[in-house]
């Protein structure tokens, strides 16, 4: 644990710590494979998650701590969700589509609601954040991207960029540099995958709706 939070490089005047690096690497491997429609996205993805929990941890960021637990988490539902799903193709892809207004609506809503239940957590009880609300934001923005990743939902993109929106800065400002960095190249690939998946949804579906 150590050796992963000390440090790599110094880059900008910014520490750049290992696990910081590490994870996030991977985690960008993660949505470069997400864009593909790869079921390898998802062992990617919980692994980032459990080397940047060593990160979020040194720096005492709680609620980065949680999210990296709930992508782990998620990460092995959406695998279980795609490895099952009725619409997979035998290359490990998946078919997408938009959301119903239905889906949207719960999306929406379940965003809402967790971030002011999270939020409100965060501010009842200071020692697990120092930044309740970003981290709480973060840390539902993140579940919902998830979930609507496992989904195959476009939507999945959009919530990514709004996850990236409060993260980029808080990263910088949490010492957690190389996390900021990668942020920024995040988002040139959500708005490429974006625009890969909205193509893809045009198309007609494999198998039907995600099981």
């Amino acid at each position: 644990m150590n050796t992963l939070n000390s440090v790599a490089f110094t880059a900008f005047g910014q520490a750049i710590k290992w696990s910081d690096m590490i994870g996030n690497v991977i985690g960008l491997a993660a949505l470069a494979l997400g864009w593909r429609r790869s079921i390898w996205t998802w062992p990617a993805q919980l692994l980032s998650g459990l080397v940047l929990v060593a990160a979020y941890a040194s720096a005492q960021l709680s609620g980065g701590v949680g999210k990296q637990l709930l992508v782990i988490a998620v990460a092995a539902w959406g695998w279980r969700q795609w490895t099952l799903g009725k619409q997979q193709a035998q290359d490990g892809s998946l078919a997408v589509r938009f959301a119903t207004g239905k889906e949207r609506a719960l999306l929406a809503g379940g965003a809402a609601l967790g971030t002011l239940a999270v939020g409100g957590l965060f501010t009842l009880y200071p020692s697990l954040s120092w930044s309740p609300w970003a981290d709480a934001y973060i840390f539902v923005g993140t579940l919902v991207a998830m979930v609507a990743q496992a989904r195959g939902l476009v939507e999945f993109w959009f919530a990514w960029l709004l996850v990236d929106v409060v993260g980029v800065p808080l990263a910088f400002s949490s010492g957690l540099a190389f996390s900021g960095f990668v942020y920024v190249l995040y988002g040139a690939l959500v708005l490429w995958g974006m625009r890969d998946w909205w193509l893809r949804s045009r198309q007609p579906a494999l198998e039907g709706a995600p099981a």
